[in-house]
């Protein structure tokens, strides 16, 4: 049952929130705003959430919310956190199982030859630069990565595409598709002379995954930032058709 929030008009969140209930909470991870504490001491948006629950609900001492899955700083798009414990155990499995499936639109420079491909490749983070590359399997910290990706549409020098995450590495969609001559719009780290210089055109469209006690399919969609370049670009709506 969705809780209802009483005192709603009290705090407002500095967050969009796509549902709730006593379980998880939904919700939209702005761009540029980190997914939990990190070494920059930033605000975030876990402790936000923490922050609305402890008012909203008046919550006594520290408030539980558990981080289930990431999403790079600069990506923006659709999280699930976790409202206790064991809502963060059975997601955090059902993640691990392949239960999640998580898609993404991103918007590449240049179009890729084929309209539907899958990329696979081994990873390997450094960790003095927070740069992932490409290596062989036998590297030291080498990870297996797959996706696929599916092209949309396609206007001028730019493509829209969407992306389906089989694994969850670190930068994987930027350093794969950078890997292929097409880097994510905006992406000056991994893109180099062939990205365009712009914000980082990569969001977290699609989150499906069973809720951890009622055991019900969820599946939450939201668009990008419709008014802002280079999404503007592009027919949206088109993308949400896919399945």
């Amino acid at each position: 049952m969705t809780q209802t929030i009483e005192s709603a008009e009290v705090y407002r969140p500095e967050f969009e929130i796509l549902y709730e209930d006593n379980h998880i909470i939904v919700v939209l991870k702005p761009q540029m705003t980190a997914c939990c504490p990190d070494e920059s001491k930033d605000d975030n948006l876990l402790d936000q959430i923490k922050k609305y629950v402890k008012i909203t609900y008046n919550k006594p001492g520290n408030v539980y919310v558990g981080l289930v899955h990431r999403l790079d700083r600069p990506t923006g798009g659709v999280m699930v956190y976790a409202k206790t414990s064991k809502a963060a155990a059975r997601l955090t499995e059902g993640l691990q199982t392949g239960d999640f499936e998580k898609k993404y639109l991103t918007v590449l420079c240049g179009t890729p030859a084929q309209e539907r491909g899958t990329l696979c490749n081994y990873l390997r983070k450094n960790t003095v630069n927070n740069m992932v590359y490409i290596c062989t399997p036998t590297e030291d910290g080498a990870k297996y990565a797959e996706l696929d990706y599916k092209i949309v549409e396609t206007v001028g020098k730019y493509t829209l595409a969407e992306v389906r995450l089989h694994t969850g590495r670190t930068h994987q969609i930027r350093v794969q598709m950078a890997g292929i001559s097409h880097p994510v719009f905006g992406d000056m780290r991994y893109g180099g002379a062939l990205a365009k210089k712009g914000k980082l055109a990569l969001w977290a469209y699609c989150l499906s995954f069973l809720h951890p006690v009622t055991k019900e399919r969820m599946r939450f969609l939201a668009y990008p930032p419709e008014e802002e370049t280079p999404w503007k670009a592009f027919h949206l709506e088109k993308a949400v058709e896919i399945r």
